[in-house]
């Protein structure tokens, strides 16, 4: 472990400690690639026309634009646990980290609605209320942690495993969404279904149409249970650092070799199962094709298990040696909700941008939109996405590092809400 202060004695942390510089490591590098696909919804040409992961019209490098970045919210999610765990082994009581959970989800499920949606749509329309992504549930699920966290970590931890393990016993059961003004609004049970376990599902907040709509992306199961799992996760780094890195690689190992054995299988583990594909590739593209939303535990095996041999390998090298990539990834991690508000906007802005430049429609990029609206002469190819995504991470660098600082020097008590 490499901390940028304070230091473990006896297998504790010492409550002097700050940050974990593998964490932010880690944390910084699925923030730089969470913003890749952000960008790539405003500017690819294809976004509005069907899913990159879509193995009949996709490429080889569109798909793994999108793949590559399926790592990035469950490591996201289940380092908010880890970091709450950390919170309290610094010195909190129970009371005050129940209370700082409490308050921080509901402050980001208002972020959700309100600076996330701005830099979304660059519109204050409010019939279309928002979309329910992963701030959302990262704050309900820290409103849920708030009192989980009386349970023993131990328990916390089963709690969270046997949400990940088992939640996909619960696909067989759907109910029936809106489909727009001509059809009847889902009743509150039905809403509260969609909110838990059914995801993509537009409806109105009220009980009644014309009222604001939302649409869930990311309902609470399972990433209640990631975050739970995250939380008993963090008591890993009350071990010596030797013992600490052979559990990360245990336990990223396992989940891994895991995932394998229940995708090969095929008959449990997630909604859609791989099939043979035209040749070798596109078989193994089928095969690491899992279900995001909600996070199918195939889904969640394939990507937690590969950022836990990360954490143990950055954990390899002392923070002072760190090079210069190592520390500019870093800058991204040591600010996540900063960061994560400013790249919305940003990648829209510059897509914006580069709409007007070559004189492309710019009109949708302030409307209410979503996939399968048919746009005619929008967007670019891969390579101007690529490029797009390298000026946003080179507009947000100093940004960051300079709120990294303030954050390093200060401690009013508003910062840790950012």
């Amino acid at each position: 472990m490499q901390p940028q202060s304070g230091s473990e004695v006896d297998g504790q942390l010492d409550r002097s400690f700050q940050r974990i510089d593998s964490i932010d490591l880690l944390r910084g590098i699925v923030m730089v690639i969470m913003m890749l696909d952000h960008t790539r919804d405003f500017v690819h040409n294809a976004t509005f026309q069907f899913a990159a992961e879509d193995l009949a019209r996709t490429n080889v490098a569109l798909f793994f634009t999108r793949w590559i970045t399926h790592f990035c919210a469950p490591t996201f999610v289940f380092l908010a646990g880890t970091g709450a765990f950390l919170q309290r082994a610094r010195g909190k009581s129970k009371g005050e980290l129940s209370r700082f959970l409490f308050t921080r989800g509901l402050w980001l499920i208002v972020l959700e609605f309100t600076a996330v949606r701005l830099g979304f749509t660059f519109n204050f329309d409010y019939s279309f209320f928002g979309v329910m992504q992963v701030i959302w549930v990262i704050g309900l699920s820290m409103i849920v942690l708030a009192g989980l966290i009386y349970l023993p970590t131990v328990v916390v931890g089963l709690f969270g495993v046997l949400m990940i393990a088992l939640h996909n016993l619960l696909d067989v059961f759907r109910v029936d969404g809106w489909r727009g003004p001509d059809s009847p609004v889902p009743s509150f049970r039905n809403k509260l279904w969609m909110i838990l376990h059914q995801q993509f599902e537009p409806f109105p907040i009220l009980w009644f149409f014309p009222s604001p709509v939302v649409v869930v992306i990311y309902p609470l199961i399972p990433w209640v249970g990631v975050m739970a799992a995250g939380y008993s996760f963090g008591a890993i780094y009350q071990l010596t650092a030797q013992r600490r890195r052979l559990r990360l690689v245990l336990i990223g190992a396992g989940a891994i070799i895991l995932f394998i054995a229940i995708r090969a299988i095929n008959i449990y583990g997630d909604p859609s199962p791989w099939t043979p594909q035209k040749n070798s590739l596109f078989t193994v593209m089928s095969f690491i094709n899992t279900t995001k939303y909600p996070p199918s535990l195939a889904y969640l095996l394939m990507t937690l298990g590969p950022a836990l041999l990360a954490l143990a390998v950055f954990e390899t090298t002392p923070g002072a040696q760190r090079g210069w990539i190592g520390k500019f990834f870093i800058t991204f991690g040591r600010v996540p909700l900063f960061f994560y508000l400013l790249q919305w906007p940003t990648a829209h802005l510059i897509s914006v941008l580069l709409h007007f430049t070559f004189g492309k429609p710019v009109g949708w990029l302030f409307q209410n939109l979503g996939p399968g609206v048919p746009l005619q002469g929008v967007g670019f190819n891969l390579l101007v996405v690529y490029l797009a995504w390298i000026a946003g991470i080179a507009i947000l660098y100093p940004l960051c590092k300079w709120f990294g600082g303030v954050k390093a020097r200060r401690r009013d008590w508003w910062l840790s809400y950012l």
